[in-house]
């Protein structure tokens, strides 16, 4: 399965929105769903990012046949700008299979991030969710 372990998500368009209607960025440590990969997300540059600060010797295995040698450390969500209250778009690099897509986040709760992405033009579209863990 294409994004069995891959920590992939989404990306989108950049709009801005008035800062006093910004929502504060999920700050912490989200785990994917298999719970193989775990990601910090930070402000950077103009915008929000997250990084992987732990992965699974299978997602490290996963991540090497699509030719990332050192998943911890990578940049998977880049860029994701706040598009409205609670929802960023960006860029995913999905390691497994060494691409970057465009998908979006959303904070559904304190909790849980849910992210979405499509690989081609709207086609082999993923929707993961994303649990807070720190």
């Amino acid at each position: 399965m294409l994004f069995k372990y891959s920590t992939a998500i989404l990306a989108l368009s950049l709009v801005s929105a008035p800062a006093s209607a910004r929502t504060p960025p999920p700050a912490g440590i989200w785990a994917n769903p298999h719970n193989t990969v775990h990601v910090t997300f930070k402000r950077c540059r103009d915008a929000i990012c997250g990084t992987v600060v732990w992965a699974s010797r299978t997602a490290m295995e996963d991540a090497q046949r699509g030719g990332v040698d050192q998943l911890v450390g990578e940049e998977l969500f880049r860029d994701f700008v706040e598009d409205e209250p609670g929802r960023w778009s960006g860029e995913v690099f999905i390691p497994d299979v060494g691409q970057t897509v465009s998908g979006t986040i959303t904070q559904i709760d304190a909790r849980t991030l849910v992210g979405e992405g499509c690989m081609f033009a709207g086609f082999g579209c993923k929707t993961q969710s994303w649990k807070r863990i720190k």
